[in-house]
């Protein structure tokens, strides 16, 4: 069961601060994790393991029986601007994207 952020406006490295965290949790206790993390990407990221759930639930596993087995945060490209500097200069201003994919496993007890 998987579920996939295309491109998501926040750095790699902030993102995976966060994904760190919830990697190889159960699914419960990664969402009320994420609900009290005072993180930016705290939000997208919950909300992306709960469509991974949805997309586990629909398949037919159960909830409680979900685990995060593996969140990958990769590069999704960058927006570059310029910004105006001294004598005519130009400095480019990069904004990072993240692309960031959840995979969700049923335990085997």
């Amino acid at each position: 069961m998987k579920a996939t952020l295309a491109s998501y406006n926040q750095t790699p490295r902030k993102v995976r601060l966060v994904t760190d965290l919830v990697k190889g949790k159960r699914v419960e206790d990664a969402l009320v994790a994420l609900s009290f993390l005072p993180k930016r990407a705290a939000a997208p990221i919950k909300k992306l393991i709960e469509s991974a759930v949805a997309n586990a639930v629909s398949k037919g596993e159960k909830k409680e029986a979900l685990r995060v087995k593996n969140i990958n945060v990769d590069s999704a490209g960058m927006l570059v601007k310029y910004m105006p500097r001294a004598m005519g200069r130009a400095a480019p201003i990069r904004r990072r994207k993240s692309q960031v994919t959840v995979t969700l496993s049923a335990e085997t007890k």
